[in-house]
């Protein structure tokens, strides 16, 4: 379950005081859309969270043998150039990319977007706002991005300048030319 807090009547939450109140509060999963609202997210159950290990192990092994970049969890907040901090459930930056951070930006929040990311919808996700999201990471310079929704047993893909194409599971999605020789089976 999300839980959005509009602050603006009373402030408008920049990134420096986001960033500060995650540092006081590190028990929250908190994320900040553009817009400057607060996202409080609760934990995932156990199905959901298997599923994002999973997803992560499979991307982090890929990324192993290919050594092409640098793999995150959900834990990681990416303050995007659109202006939200947020933090997907498997993120993947390229090397180049990564390497081009100063140390300081890599110790907080990083200031650019994934090239790759997924977004697993739990059972208390709204489909909406995670559709949204993946709308904001494109507009933040995302490669490609795979919002996977086990309620539906559907898959959304998301690649710039493109309609979103959606693939029924089960499915092999493939990284293309982003992650090169990637195939992860989807089968939720």
């Amino acid at each position: 379950m999300v839980t959005v807090l509009n602050l603006n009547p009373i402030t408008k939450l920049n990134r420096q005081q986001f960033y500060q109140l995650c540092q006081v509060n590190p028990e929250l999963q908190l994320e900040r859309n553009p817009q400057g609202e607060l996202i409080i997210m609760s934990p995932v159950g156990g199905e959901s969270g298997k599923k994002e290990a999973n997803l992560i192990f499979d991307i982090s092994l890929w990324n192993h043998q290919s050594q092409l970049g640098v793999v995150f969890s959900s834990s990681t907040i990416f303050s995007l150039p659109s202006g939200g901090d947020r933090s997907p459930d498997v993120a993947w930056v390229s090397l180049n990319k990564w390497q081009n951070l100063t140390q300081k930006e890599r110790d907080g929040f990083p200031p650019i977007c994934p090239d790759f990311v997924i977004e697993l919808r739990s059972k208390s996700d709204r489909l909406a706002p995670l559709q949204d999201k993946m709308r904001e990471y494109l507009s933040s310079g995302l490669l490609l991005g795979w919002l996977i929704n086990p309620q539906q047993k559907q898959v959304e893909i998301y690649r710039p300048n493109r309609a979103v194409e959606m693939v029924n599971m089960p499915v092999v999605l493939s990284g293309e030319d982003i992650l090169p020789r990637l195939e992860v089976m989807i089968n939720y």
